[in-house]
C-alpha cells in the first residue's frame, strides 16, 4: 500500500506551489505531495501573463485582495531577494487622457492612500513626460511600488523549496476523481492513486470542475476570458521606459489595455478580454466543445452577457481587429504605429462567476470535510502569492490538526 500524505495539493502553478512551501515552513517533516497534470509546472496563468506585481492600488480597502496584495508583495520581494531572482520595482503611471476621467483618478489615489500604499504622486502634463516621454495625459498617479518579475521563475524557486524540504511533485498526474475510502481520501489520477488525509486544491481553470467532483455546492463556475497581448518590435520599445495604465472604469469587469515593460526587457501591451472557447488552449481559434457547452449552459454566464454585453463586444473588436488594438494603445502612447507592433502571447484568465451572474471579485475558499478549495484566485494572486499560501497553511493547519 502507497504511504499516506497529511496533505495533498491539486495544482502546480504559483498558488499551489507557495501553499505546500508555507505548509513545509510551519510543519517541517509533514508528508506532502503537489500533484501537476501538466509534464512541467506553471504551464498556464503562472507562465502566461506580463510578470507585473500589484501594489495594491485599485482594490476596495479591506477587502482580501487589498490586504494580500500588500503583505505578499512584500513577501515575494525578499524571496526573490534572497533567492537571486530578477526583481524590478520600476512603478506604474496611471494616466487620465480625458476630464472625466479625473474624478476617478482621484478616487484611485484615495483607495491607494487607504490601503496603505506609499509614495503615491500626482504628476500633470510635464511630469508624465519626464517620466515617460511618448505617453499622453492630462494628470497621472505615479505608483512607486509596482514591480515585475518572471512569476514562472518564482514558482520555480518555491518547487525548489518544496523539494527541498522533503516534500514531493508529482507531474503528469491529472486529478480524474476523489473519493473517501474511510478518514482517508484517494485521489485518483493517471498515475494510479495518491492517498492522502487531507487535499487542498489550487486548480485554477479547473478548480470549479474539482470543487464538484468532491461534492461541493455548485454555486459558482469558472467562465475562461482569453487576453491577447501585441509585442512591440525591438526598435519601438524606446517608448515604453515601465508600466502605463488607462485610469480602469470601476462598472467595467477589467482593467483595460496597458503597456507593460516585462523584466527581460520586452514591451507588451494589453491584454483584451474575450471570451476563451477552450480553457487551456491557447490558439487563437482554439475550441473545446466541452468547455464552450460548459459556458453556455451556466446560468450565470448568459446573465453577465446582458449586463456587459457593450463591453464584450468592443473587447471582441479589439481581438479581431489589430488596427483596432492598436488605437487603444495609441490613446496612452500615441507616437505607436501599425509596423512598431506584433501580435504576442495571449493567457486565459480563470473568471469565477456566480449564478446571479456577478463576478466573484475577491479570493475565495470553499471547505469541506478534510478538503480546502481555492474557488476564485484572481488577480493579483500571483503578487500575492505566498500571501495567500499562508493564510491556506493556517486554515489546514487548523482545520486538518495538522
Amino acid at each position: 500500500m502507497a504511504e499516506r500524505n497529511d496533505v495533498a495539493i491539486v495544482g502546480g502553478g504559483i498558488v499551489g506551489l507557495a501553499t505546500a512551501y508555507r505548509l513545509l515552513e510551519e510543519r517541517p517533516g509533514l508528508r506532502l505531495a503537489v500533484l501537476e497534470k501538466e509534464p512541467e509546472l506553471a504551464r498556464h496563468q503562472t507562465g502566461r501573463n506580463s510578470g507585473v506585481v500589484h501594489a495594491g492600488l485599485s482594490y476596495p480597502p479591506g477587502s482580501f485582495k487589498a490586504l494580500l496584495a500588500r503583505e505578499g508583495r512584500e513577501a515575494l520581494e525578499r524571496f526573490c531577494a534572497e533567492r537571486g531572482i530578477p526583481y524590478e520595482r520600476c512603478g506604474k503611471l496611471v494616466v487620465a487622457v480625458e476630464e472625466d476621467e479625473l474624478p476617478r483618478l482621484a478616487e484611485l489615489r484615495a483607495r491607494g492612500e487607504a490601503n496603505g500604499l506609499r509614495g503615491l504622486t500626482e504628476l500633470g502634463p510635464e511630469g508624465i513626460r519626464e517620466i515617460e516621454p511618448h505617453a499622453a495625459g492630462i494628470r497621472a498617479l505615479r505608483v512607486p511600488e509596482t514591480g515585475v518579475v518572471d512569476f514562472r521563475r518564482v514558482a520555480l524557486a518555491l518547487s525548489e523549496e518544496v523539494r527541498g524540504r522533503g516534500g514531493e511533485i508529482l507531474l503528469g498526474h491529472r486529478v480524474t476523481g476523489v473519493r473517501r475510502l474511510g478518514d482517508e481520501l484517494v485521489v485518483e489520477t493517471t498515475r494510479g492513486p495518491v492517498l492522502a488525509w487531507n487535499l487542498i486544491t489550487c486548480a485554477g481553470l479547473q478548480s470549479d470542475r474539482l470543487a464538484r467532483a468532491t461534492g461541493a455546492p455548485e454555486r459558482m463556475r469558472i467562465v475562461p476570458f482569453r487576453g491577447d497581448y501585441l509585442a512591440l518590435r525591438p526598435h519601438a520599445r524606446h517608448l515604453v521606459r515601465g508600466l502605463i495604465y488607462p485610469v480602469p472604469d470601476p462598472a467595467l469587469p477589467f482593467l483595460g489595455v496597458h503597456l507593460t515593460r516585462r523584466i527581460d526587457g520586452e514591451v507588451w501591451a494589453g491584454p483584451n478580454a474575450v471570451l476563451a472557447l477552450a480553457r487551456e488552449r491557447y490558439g487563437r481559434l482554439a475550441v473545446d466543445p466541452r468547455d464552450v457547452l460548459e459556458t453556455l449552459a451556466w446560468p450565470g454566464f448568459r446573465r453577465l452577457v446582458r449586463r456587459h454585453w457593450r463591453v464584450g463586444l468592443a473587447e471582441l473588436r479589439r481581438d479581431l481587429s489589430r488596427r483596432a488594438f492598436l488605437a487603444a494603445c495609441r490613446r496612452l502612447v500615441p507616437d505607436l504605429g501599425p509596423d512598431d507592433v506584433a501580435w504576442g502571447p495571449s493567457g486565459i484568465r480563470a473568471q469565477t462567476v456566480r449564478e446571479g451572474g456577478e463576478l466573484a471579485d475577491d479570493f475565495a475558499v470553499q471547505a469541506g470535510p478534510r478538503i480546502l478549495h481555492v474557488r476564485n484566485a484572481p488577480s493579483p494572486a500571483a503578487t500575492a502569492s505566498l500571501a495567500i499560501g499562508r493564510i491556506l497553511a493556517e486554515q489546514a493547519i487548523a482545520r486538518f490538526d495538522l
